[in-house]
């Protein structure tokens, strides 16, 4: 008997969308090194790649409007199933006033190889973007991304400039791992594109 895919899970009062295991990225501090789950969710390993219509099926067992707010994140980075993403938010859209948030790499451009900011325009409230470090070789040596001869942390920068036009609650976000030197010096990166910094608690 094949067992359940956790494609949505709880964590407190806010669901999350686990929609994909694929991410170009290999962080030093990802949870996915630490476990199956997060935060004592179910395994978020998926069997197989979901479809649209299988989130959005998962969706309908859920009393969407009692959650505090409703986050794409779980063990991959949405924007690699960029069109489930966007059917997805579409539906969410439609039948809820719950705010929608996406936690993403900001690498989403180079992934679907074109600018995709316009494309989040309506769908979203929040975009909650992971600066990582302050500068492009503490990014790399962090993130490990697996593009090859591109500056991803210009990319990434690029990426929350242009979102934060179409969904104006824009923020990026550093681990507090890497010290208060760093976190002063990424807080200055955020100022300099106007966009506010948030520094998240690392739990192993």
């Amino acid at each position: 008997m094949q067992k359940a895919m956790n494609i949505s899970y709880e964590i407190g009062n806010k669901l999350y969308l686990n929609i994909t295991n694929k991410c170009p990225c290999n962080c030093t501090f990802c949870i996915r090194n630490n476990g199956d789950g997060a935060y004592g969710s179910d395994p978020l390993w998926l069997e197989h790649q979901p479809t649209a219509e299988e989130v959005i099926d998962d969706l309908k067992k859920r009393e969407l409007d009692s959650y505090e707010e409703i986050i794409f994140c779980g063990y991959g980075e949405p924007t690699c199933e960029f069109e489930i993403l966007k059917q997805t938010a579409a539906y969410i859209r439609s039948v809820t006033k719950t705010p929608v948030r996406i936690n993403t790499n900001g690498l989403g451009n180079l992934i679907n190889k074109r600018d995709i900011a316009p494309e989040f325009e309506g769908l979203l409230d929040t975009v909650s973007i992971s600066l990582n470090a302050p500068d492009a070789q503490a990014y790399d040596a962090v993130t490990r991304p697996s593009f090859k001869g591109v500056n991803c942390f210009e990319e990434m920068l690029r990426f929350a400039k242009q979102i934060k036009e179409f969904v104006p609650n824009t923020m990026l976000t550093v681990v507090d791992v890497i010290g208060q030197e760093e976190i002063a010096k990424s807080k200055a990166v955020a100022d300099s594109v106007g966009i506010q910094l948030r520094v998240r608690t690392y739990e192993a």
